[in-house]
């Protein structure tokens, strides 16, 4: 899959892109992560890319043209299966549902706003949707564009090991994830559940999906009422509401 992201801090998505799961990914070839500098486009000598709104008001607008001729410079090289992402306030809010739907493009190309927005005709020309991470304000799109390319990656075959590492997990599953253990056994008196020790995968399947249900009662209950609840699970809730 490729990305491309327009930004005015290259550097910033290099350093994030070219870590971890997301570098291994890039070096296998499964993603291809492009950034291009929007100051490189611009025709001012100071590489200026901004300037004061028409109307007054306070701050300054991302310019029209530097943006639009960067997009341009490598519109050609993309493939027809695209989507270009604003993120913007304005968008619809991201979550997991989303990060599935933008996972069957070939390419996301994605443009990271600063100041106080851009330019109307920059959405006009070039945006085909815009995209929200959340109700509060951040100083440029950077984040949340490598959020959604987190997120999205993740759930492209061979990025992760297994599909299990996607699909069993907190939200994905429609549930927070039930608590998980590793070695010691005990920690200054705290230890691990018994049940997990046994070997008896039914009885650790059960206490997984009744321990997922428990703490998603109680650190996201609006996600049980989406959840996809079995018998077993409306018992199990009935228990935790009487201990």
């Amino acid at each position: 899959m490729r990305f491309d992201v327009l930004t005015l801090f290259p550097d910033m998505i290099k350093s994030v892109t070219d870590a971890s799961i997301l570098g291994k990914a890039q070096k296998s070839g499964i993603i291809d992560v492009n950034i291009h500098n929007i100051r490189d486009f611009s025709k001012d000598k100071h590489r200026k890319v901004d300037d004061t709104p028409y109307g007054g008001g306070m701050g300054m607008l991302m310019s029209v043209q530097p943006v639009v001729d960067c997009f341009n410079s490598f519109k050609g090289d993309l493939p027809e299966n695209k989507r270009v992402i604003y993120l913007s306030p304005k968008g619809q809010v991201f979550n997991h549902q989303k990060a599935i739907e933008l996972s069957k493009y070939d390419s996301l190309v994605f443009l990271c706003g600063h100041y106080e927005g851009i330019d109307e005709r920059i959405e006009q020309l070039i945006i085909d949707e815009q995209i929200s991470v959340g109700d509060f304000v951040l100083t440029g799109g950077e984040l949340p564009a490598l959020t959604i390319i987190d997120a999205v990656s993740r759930l492209i075959p061979g990025v992760l090991p297994d599909s299990v590492c996607y699909e069993d997990e907190s939200i994905a599953s429609g549930l927070l994830e039930y608590p998980q253990y590793t070695k010691p056994y005990d920690y200054n008196g705290l230890t691990v559940p018994d049940v997990l020790l046994g070997g008896n995968h039914e009885d650790i399947r059960k206490w997984r999906r009744r321990a997922a249900l428990k703490e998603t009662l109680i650190y996201r209950p609006d996600l049980l009422a989406k959840a996809k609840l079995t018998k077993e699970d409306i018992l199990y809730l009935e228990e935790i509401n009487n201990e």
